[in-house]
């Protein structure tokens, strides 16, 4: 009788304490599906340009499509890899991204570290300046800068896109490094030079470890809009031996325009152009969480 007495109010407290899971369960099943239907919709596209640069070209103009790349090869790819003006283009496009990407980080690092540390005259305007930068249409700039660029004979140069492209990309990539320099307390700075640091022994080893968060997700929207811009690159770039890639892709379905456009090759070289960005993003994805995360907490 004892046991019996002590087991039903275990058994009562067990059945209690797992009555909310149960309710809550089918809502987590809910949250999952939608999750993966998202995931699912958000990829099927690039799925689908992979897929295609596989098939060749009689297949995909096809009334049937094909899924699965069953019977498919890589001679789109060997037919785009073959093209004397890819691996011109692939240079352009790696010289200009980088350098973009390099000299960008560095003029917006010093500037979010002056308007973070730093109290001077005219601070808030040099602010509200940078937001306001950000206004301005890409497109009302063009003729200034063709211009600008036709005057000290930077046309068709890799000097010369560049300039523009960290004049577009620095405003904002000091806006956002500004959140990761203010979210470090300046006190621990403090702490290194009672220790015996210098102020710039002090910042190098204790402050700039802590922005390596930051200065990776800054540098991930650097490479992207260095990486991916058209139009710029359109105006500026007009020979056909100083191409980035994006102009060469648009050159190469032109190609196409007497005749039916070869969609696999086109799907192959978009795919061609797409694997530097996602190899860059593997590299840099668990900095990149954790740095998008860490400039959200103090602006």
């Amino acid at each position: 009788m004892t046991t019996t007495t002590l087991t039903t109010p275990l058994v009562a407290a067990t059945a209690t304490t797992k009555a909310p899971r149960q309710r809550i369960r089918p809502l987590k099943v809910v949250l999952s599906v939608i999750a993966i239907a998202l995931a699912l919709a958000w990829v099927f596209p690039v799925y689908w340009m992979v897929n295609s640069s596989l098939l060749p070209n009689a297949v995909l103009q096809s009334v049937t499509p094909r899924f699965l790349p069953f019977g498919g090869s890589l001679d789109n790819f060997l037919t785009v890899m073959t093209d004397g003006k890819f691996f011109g283009a692939l240079q352009m496009s790696l010289a200009i991204t980088l350098l973009t990407v390099a000299v960008a980080l560095l003029f917006a690092f010093l500037g979010a570290l002056a308007i973070s540390r730093f109290k001077f005259r005219g601070r808030t305007s040099f602010v509200l300046a940078l937001l306001f930068i950000q206004m301005l249409p890409a497109e009302g700039l063009f003729i200034a800068q063709y211009k600008l660029m036709a005057s000290v004979g930077l046309l068709n140069n890799i000097l010369g896109v560049s300039l523009i492209y960290i004049a577009a990309v620095v405003p904002f990539t000091v806006w956002m490094l500004r959140g990761f320099v203010a979210g470090i307390p300046a006190d621990l700075e403090e702490a290194a030079m009672v220790d015996g640091c210098t102020r710039t022994q002090a910042f190098f080893r204790v402050t700039f470890p802590l922005l390596a968060p930051g200065l990776i997700a800054s540098g991930v929207y650097a490479f992207l809009q260095a990486w991916n811009e058209f139009t710029v690159a359109l105006v500026i770039l007009q020979k056909e031996d100083a191409m980035t890639l994006p102009l060469w892709l648009r050159t190469f379905i032109l190609q196409s325009a007497n005749r039916a456009t070869d969609w696999g090759q086109v799907m192959a070289s978009s795919t061609l152009v797409a694997i530097p960005v996602i190899v860059f993003f593997l590299l840099v994805q668990g900095r990149l969480t954790s740095g998008l995360v860490a400039g959200a907490v103090k602006g």
